[in-house]
């Protein structure tokens, strides 16, 4: 019967007693790789052990600390290196996870790094299970100051010191060690980085409202602004439409006025020829009766026979009947004054197409608003209605209480509304009134002392008086009525800059003040007039909603 050799022998008892730590090189803490033995009877990998013994002056065994005056020979140990074959498995792979993205990998592993588990503060290193071992076990070891996996664990020591940071500096707002606190933060508040930590991140809720609160205005902006573009597309395609229309229109009215003109200068110049014609003809028929009458008076003129010469003469005919042609004349037509009559007719019949395809007054009425007179801004000379439609001018100044928003040099009155992006339009009454003023004012304007009525001062108004309707500039501007004006339209385009003025009976463009820069509220502003002599301007300016008839002040 076969025994067992000693080597098997020993095989099987590691198999059933020895564990794998037995077979891990000290130096890697990883299974034995080319197993060598020291001359003081321990085991390593021949590449741990060699490169150990290069980067020391001295040689001396990793585990007993046995000094050896030359370099020793190291031999394999082949016993040792069949077992490591037989187990064969990695000990610091078996069951330990590998190191993915966003945490701390073990800095002693070579090869597939492994996910640590803990760090030491002294050593500052990281290590996986396996590798953090010999701090459970080495007495030396077990001192060091273990934490939960941190990276980059040299930014986290001071400096000065080489201690960890562990601390928070209030004054400095700066990071220092318990060293630091001792002296040069001696005297300062310094706290523990949980306590900061803790401070902070309370701060981090409000700071994250802030954000989220600035993420939704620019969101909100955002959509302003598309509202915006969507709009001006919107308004583009309908300017196109109205435009091909309008010029289809005007193009046809051209294209006809063209054809009448043809038509009657073609027809004044056939009647002439046809007077012509009948003319020729009845000139050319005399032509050849008298023809007639000459042969017949030469052959009669070479007969000798004074008898037959003489009956002859008898039975010649008649002279022809013949028109006095003296007086007889074929008279060009006169074109002179029939171009310019069908442009006259031209343009009346343009200026029918064009209020009735392009009324530009009633588009902008769609911008309406209803706005009511603020009596905390009206002069204490003006009167308002109870309703904040109407207002006119009083007699005696009202005792009234102070109010920043007053005016006090100038009879105006604004509006409680204010615009600050977008169009509006309002209308106003000015019937039976002989002076007055009304438009739109920026909220800043000067409302106690003397000032311009300018665009450059705040206020976009027109106005009438003894010398007229005129848009108030530096210098001001004459505006053209057609008719009385009875009633005002205002509109304005806040986005676009743009304050335009209509004769709302009429339905005619007063005036427009283009290219303005608006940057804060806007507000309609109405001035009834200083004149009231003998009740002449005692009518009221009147917000009247559009199309609707106006009421009676009160």
């Amino acid at each position: 019967m076969h025994k067992p050799c000693r080597l098997c022998l020993g095989m099987a008892s590691a198999n059933s007693s020895w564990s794998e730590e037995n077979f891990s090189c000290c130096i890697c803490l990883d299974v034995l790789s080319s197993p060598v033995t020291t001359p003081c009877g321990h085991n390593f990998c021949r590449t741990c052990i060699t490169r150990h013994w290069d980067e020391q002056d001295r040689y001396k065994c990793p585990v007993c600390n046995k000094l050896f005056d030359t370099r020793p020979d190291l031999r394999i140990n082949i016993l040792l290196s069949e077992m490591v074959e037989r187990f064969g498995t990695s000990v610091r792979v078996k069951e330990q996870p590998c190191v993915e993205q966003g945490e701390v990998p073990c800095d002693v592993c070579t090869g597939t790094l492994l996910k640590a588990v803990k760090s030491c503060l002294v050593c500052l290193m990281s290590f996986c299970q396996t590798h953090l071992e010999p701090h459970q076990r080495v007495s030396v070891l077990k001192k060091h100051r273990l934490v939960e996996p941190m990276d980059r664990l040299e930014d986290r020591l001071c400096k000065k010191h080489d201690r960890l940071l562990e601390l928070f500096c209030k004054n400095e707002q700066v990071y220092v060690c318990q060293f630091c606190r001792e002296t040069d933060h001696k005297f300062h508040p310094v706290v523990p980085l949980k306590e900061e930590y803790d401070v902070k991140t309370a701060q981090l809720g409000k700071i994250e409202a802030e954000v989220q609160q600035m993420i939704q205005e620019r969101k909100i902006k955002v959509k302003e602004i598309r509202d915006t573009v969507n709009r001006s597309k919107a308004d583009a395609d309908r300017e196109i439409a109205d435009g091909e229309q309008i010029l289809t229109t005007l193009m046809r009215c051209i294209k006809k006025c063209q054809d009448d003109l043809n038509r009657m200068i073609k027809k004044r110049l056939k009647s002439t020829e046809k007077q012509a014609e009948d003319l020729i003809t009845e000139l050319e028929q005399e032509i050849e009766d008298l023809t007639n009458r000459s042969s017949e008076v030469k052959q009669l003129s070479h007969t000798k026979d004074h008898l037959h010469f003489l009956q002859a003469f008898r039975t010649l005919k008649n002279p022809p009947h013949t028109r006095d042609w003296t007086t007889v004349e074929v008279r060009p037509p006169s074109y002179v004054g029939t171009f310019m009559r069908s442009l006259d007719q031209l343009e009346q019949k343009l200026s029918r197409e064009m209020k009735k395809l392009h009324d530009e007054l009633k588009k902008v009425q769609q911008y309406e608003v209803d706005v009511i007179l603020d009596p905390d801004t009206a002069h204490p000379l003006l009167i308002l209605s109870e309703d904040g439609k109407q207002v006119h001018l009083g007699s005696v100044a009202e005792d009234l209480r102070d109010n920043p928003k007053r005016f006090t040099q100038y009879i105006f009155v604004l509006t409680r509304q204010s615009f600050t992006s977008g169009r509006f339009y309002f209308e106003v009454q000015v019937k039976d009134k002989i002076q007055w003023f009304l438009g739109v004012a920026r909220e800043s304007i000067n409302r106690i002392d003397e000032t311009n009525w300018t665009p450059e001062t705040g206020y976009w108004t027109i106005g009438y008086g003894k010398n007229g309707l005129s848009f108030h500039n530096n210098p001001s501007v004459g505006l053209r009525r057609r008719a009385e004006l009875t009633k005002v339209g205002v509109f304005v385009d806040y986005d676009q800059g743009l304050v335009s003025f209509y004769d709302v009976e009429a339905r005619v463009h007063l005036y427009s003040a283009t290219g303005c820069t608006f940057s804060e509220p806007l507000y309609p502003i109405l001035n009834p007039g200083l004149f009231n002599c003998e009740g002449i301007n005692s009518a009221p300016l009147i917000i009247s909603p559009v199309n609707q008839q106006t009421r009676t002040f009160v």
